[in-house]
C-alpha cells in the first residue's frame, strides 16, 4: 500500500512541477537517467555494481542546419568505506566534446569527481550522499569559417576579401566547479528512490574569448528526482524527472520507464526490453527503447520536435545512442552482504 502512496505522490509532484515550467535551457542528453554524473555528480554510484562506464552520443539539427554533434564518456568507481558504517565512496571522471555551427565552436571537459555516501540506516539502503566534481573545460573555433559583412563586396562573398573585424583569441579554457547533494533509499521491498540538488558553475568561470569582455557562466541549480517500483515479479516502471534554473532561464524534462525482465539470474543481472516516452518542455517529446543485456545496455532515443523551430524541422529533432557497461568486481560478486548494503536505484 505504501509503495503505491509513494508512487502516486511522485506522479503528482511531477505533473505539478513540470506545469510550472515554461522557459526552456540548453540540452545536454535525451537519455539523462543514463548519463548520471553529467545530471548532478551527487547521484554517481547509484547502481547495482562496483563499476560503471556510460557513453553518449547525440545528433541534433541536422535537418535544419550544421549539425550539432555530441559525445560524452564517464567512469564511476564505488568502494565501501568499511562494514561496520555501511558508507561508500564513489569516485571517477565524466567527458565531453560537442561541436555546433558553421564556425566549428567545440567544448571539451574533463571532470574528475568524488561522492560520499553516508549510511542513514542499518537494515535499509537509505543514503545521504555529497559530492564535488571539478576540472577543466576547453573551448575553441575555427575563425577561417566565419563571414563578416565587410567581406561582401559587390553583393557576393569572396574569403581572400579583407575584414576589420580583429580576433585575438580563438580557445579559452576554465576552471569549472559543481557541488551536489542526494539522498536515496528504499520503500518497502520493491520500490526505490533518490532526491538531489546540484550547484553548478557557483564561481561564475568567464567564458569570453575576449579579454576586453566579461561573459561568465551564470550558477545553474538542478534539482533531481527518480523513483522505480516494481509491478510484478518481471515488470517495473521508473519515473525520472530533472529541473534546471540559470539566470533567467529554466527547463523541465521527465518521463516514465516501462521494463520487462526476459531471463532473471542469481546475481541479479538480466537481460530486460524497455520501452518509455519522455517530454522535455517546449522542446521535443522522446520515445525511447532500451535493451539490458547482462552487464551492458543499449538506449536509443530520437526527438521529435515541438518547439518554435517546427516550421523548419518538421518535426524533426535528433537521434541519440547510449551504451553502459556495469558490475561487480570478483571480490562481491558472491557477497551478498555486500551487495545488500550497495547504494543502488
Amino acid at each position: 500500500m505504501k509503495n503505491k502512496i509513494y508512487t502516486s505522490l511522485f506522479v503528482i509532484l511531477f505533473v505539478l512541477i513540470l506545469s510550472q515550467m515554461s522557459k526552456a535551457q540548453d540540452v545536454n542528453f535525451s537519455q539523462f537517467y543514463d548519463l548520471p554524473v553529467l545530471r548532478n555528480p551527487a547521484i554517481a554510484g547509484l547502481f547495482n555494481g562496483d563499476v560503471r562506464v556510460t557513453s553518449g552520443f547525440r545528433n541534433q539539427w541536422q535537418s535544419v542546419t550544421v549539425p550539432f554533434k555530441t559525445i560524452a564518456l564517464a567512469a564511476e568507481f564505488k568502494k565501501m568505506v568499511s562494514y561496520q558504517s555501511g558508507d561508500f565512496v564513489t569516485f571517477g571522471f565524466q567527458t565531453t566534446n560537442d561541436m555546433a555551427g558553421d564556425s566549428k565552436l567545440s567544448r571539451t571537459q574533463f571532470l574528475p569527481f568524488l561522492n560520499y555516501h553516508k549510511s542513514l540506516s542499518e537494515s535499509k539502503r537509505t543514503f545521504l550522499s555529497a559530492a564535488f566534481m571539478a576540472g577543466p573545460v576547453m573551448q575553441q573555433f575555427d575563425p577561417t569559417k566565419l563571414q563578416f559583412d565587410d567581406q561582401y563586396l559587390g553583393g557576393s562573398f569572396s574569403a581572400s576579401n579583407p575584414t576589420h573585424q580583429t580576433l585575438t583569441n580563438t580557445r579559452l579554457t576554465y576552471f569549472d566547479p559543481t557541488a551536489g547533494i542526494s539522498i536515496s533509499g528504499e520503500s518497502g521491498q520493491s520500490s526505490s528512490y533518490y532526491l538531489a540538488f546540484g550547484l553548478f558553475h557557483f564561481t561564475k568561470p568567464k567564458v569570453s574569448f575576449q579579454p576586453q569582455n566579461d561573459f561568465k557562466l551564470n550558477p545553474k541549480y538542478v534539482l533531481n528526482a527518480g523513483l522505480v517500483t516494481q509491478t510484478s515479479d518481471y515488470d517495473r516502471a521508473t519515473f525520472y524527472l530533472d529541473l534546471f534554473k540559470q539566470g533567467g532561464a529554466a527547463q523541465g524534462q521527465g518521463g516514465v520507464m516501462v521494463t520487462h525482465d526476459l531471463i532473471q539470474t542469481d546475481n541479479d543481472e538480466k537481460v530486460s526490453i524497455s520501452g518509455g516516452l519522455f517530454y522535455r518542455l517546449n522542446d521535443a517529446i522522446i520515445p525511447v527503447i532500451k535493451l539490458d543485456y547482462y552487464k551492458f545496455s543499449f538506449g536509443t532515443t530520437y526527438d521529435i520536435n515541438v518547439g518554435k523551430l517546427v516550421p523548419a524541422s518538421q518535426h524533426r529533432g535528433g537521434i541519440e545512442l547510449t551504451m553502459s557497461y556495469k558490475a561487480f568486481s570478483p571480490n562481491h560478486i558472491y557477497d551478498p552482504t555486500y551487495q545488500s548494503k550497495c547504494p543502488k536505484f
